[in-house]
Formats: C-alpha cells, sequence, structure tokens
C-alpha cells in the first residue's frame, strides 16, 4: 500500500461520532448540581503563622495558669538560647504541617528528619544550658511535667487542625506526625516557662519527651484516620 491509497482511506474513513447534545446536557447537570462555591485557602504563610501563633499562646497561657517559676530562674543567656530554638522549631514545624495539610506542596524535608532535628536541637541546647546531674525524684517529677506537658500539646494540636480543616492530607501519617511535633514543641514551651527543675537528666529525658511522645500520637492519629479511611472504601467498593 503506497501513500496516496493511505490517504484516500483515510479520508474515506467515518468521523468518530460523539455522545449526541442531550447526554452532554444531562452530565452537566448532574456536576453543576454537586459543586458549589468555596473559599480559597489563605496563603501558606498566613496559616504557618496562625498555627505558630496557637502554640505560643497555649505555651504561654499554660505558663500563666501554672507560673513562670522556670524562666524566671533562668540567665538572660540561657533564656535567649532556650526561647530562641524553640521558636525557631515551631516555625519549621509549623511551615511542614501546613506543606502536609496543602497537597502538591514543596517540602525540603520530611516530618521525620524535621522531628529528628528537633529532639537533637532541643537536646543540645539543653544540654549546653542545664548542667546540674543530680537526680532528685527523677520518676515522679518526670511524669507529673510529661503529663503537664501532653495537656498542652494536645489542645495546641487540637486548635492547628481546626485553622487548617480545610486542607486535605494526602499522607495522614505524615501530617499527623507533623501536627505531633508542632504541638509537642508548645508542651516543651510551657514546661521551660513553668518547671523550675533544672536537673540535666530531668530537663534532657522528660521535657524532650513530650516532643516524642506528642509526635508518635500524632502518628498513631494519622494512621488511625487512613485506616477508617481504607475500611470505608473497601466496604463502598463491596457495595
Amino acid at each position: 500500500m503506497n501513500d496516496r491509497e493511505i490517504d484516500e482511506r483515510l479520508n474515506s474513513a467515518r468521523p468518530l461520532q460523539g455522545p449526541n447534545p442531550e447526554t452532554l446536557e444531562r452530565i452537566a447537570a448532574s456536576v453543576a448540581g454537586s459543586m458549589h462555591p468555596v473559599r480559597p485557602l489563605p496563603a501558606p504563610a498566613a496559616m504557618a503563622s496562625a498555627v505558630a501563633s496557637i502554640c505560643a499562646l497555649v505555651a504561654l497561657a499554660g505558663g500563666a495558669a501554672l507560673g513562670f517559676a522556670g524562666i524566671a530562674k533562668m540567665s538572660w543567656l540561657d533564656r535567649c538560647a532556650v526561647f530562641s530554638a524553640l521558636a525557631l522549631l515551631v516555625l519549621a514545624a509549623a511551615n511542614q504541617m501546613v506543606s502536609s495539610m496543602i497537597p502538591g506542596s514543596r517540602r525540603r524535608v520530611s516530618p521525620g528528619a524535621l522531628l529528628a532535628a528537633s529532639a537533637l536541637c532541643l537536646i543540645t541546647v539543653l544540654a549546653f544550658c542545664f548542667r546540674d546531674y543530680q537526680t532528685t525524684r527523677f520518676l515522679h517529677a518526670g511524669i507529673v511535667c510529661l503529663s503537664l506537658g501532653l495537656l498542652h500539646a494536645i489542645p495546641a494540636g487540637l486548635l492547628s487542625w481546626l485553622v487548617l480543616r480545610r486542607g486535605y492530607a494526602v499522607n495522614r501519617v505524615s501530617a499527623g506526625l507533623a501536627a505531633g511535633t508542632l504541638a509537642g514543641l508548645a508542651g516543651v514551651g510551657m514546661l521551660e516557662l513553668h518547671c523550675p527543675n533544672f536537673e540535666a537528666p530531668h530537663v534532657l529525658v522528660w521535657h524532650t519527651g513530650v516532643l516524642l511522645v506528642s509526635a508518635a500520637l500524632g502518628a498513631l492519629w494519622g494512621w488511625g484516620l487512613s485506616s477508617i479511611a481504607a475500611k470505608r472504601q473497601k466496604a463502598t467498593g463491596k457495595a
């Protein structure tokens, strides 16, 4: 078959018939009925500032309610080092949480890497500032601080989620880990404002432990949501 015959065959072929106008109208009507106008999301920087502010306010409110014995006992150098590090980590975690709730957002680090870097940074700064290696009532005092820190991390995480509830987490485990890291930093901030126990083992284990436990709880919460969504999707597919 030469080129001329191929052209003749193609020219003589009947054009494909598209759907009739009535079918197109029904499709358009069904789609239009399910579409509603929505408000666009605020800028990512605005949302990150909002959730970071929430964490700072939760920490300050907890410190005001329980007393600012910790920051009052610190030297000015310790205050600058501890709270500057916390502020930077909160901003980084807030940006990570916002990115986790916006599909396609660019991420410089993973939530796991951010958690590891945050824990390492906290341990380094706290070890530099607090060098009393006595252990007085280590377990009892530690459990009290861990509980207080988590009690403040939970509302910080929930309020941050309310701000970002219109977003969508593609990976719920990663989003939960980022949210737990941010909430845990709020709990650590409250403890640094309130806790006057400057024994290094107490601060390094129990204060940093708030961050790690909160992040683990956040990841577990995300895993639970993913499991529920998968079961619902499976049940819908079977139906």
